[in-house]
């Protein structure tokens, strides 16, 4: 059984930092890509970044440049460092592989971009 479990969120004023972190149990973490999603109020989830088993990553126009994804295997985890926040990117953030696995979805780590 997969558990993935994210951390990090809070309430940032608008051009502030977080660094929200996925924990992954279970031995799938290293060999997959995996990806941060949101779902922000009245919206639907959408992918926010990914990364492969080997390190290569993507990222949504929105968020490029603003956003790095970074997986450490040792650790089974998985980062989002986001800096230079906006009322937009306000959402709950979730981990999951890519592409997804409905039945791995985690509780999310809320993040508030508000002054």
């Amino acid at each position: 059984q997969v558990q993935l479990v994210e951390s990090g969120g809070g309430l940032v004023q608008p051009g502030g930092s977080l660094r929200l972190s996925c924990a992954a149990s279970g031995s799938i973490f290293s060999r997959n890509a995996m990806g941060w999603y949101r779902q922000a109020p009245g919206k639907q989830r959408e992918l926010v970044a990914r990364i492969t088993s080997g390190g290569t990553t993507f990222y949504i126009d929105s968020v490029k440049g603003r956003f790095t994804i970074s997986r450490d295997n040792a650790k089974n985890t998985l980062y989002l460092q986001m800096t230079s926040l906006q009322p937009e990117d306000t959402a709950v953030y979730y981990c999951n592989l890519t592409p997804v696995r409905p039945d791995y979805w985690g509780q999310g780590t809320q993040v508030t971009v508000s002054s």
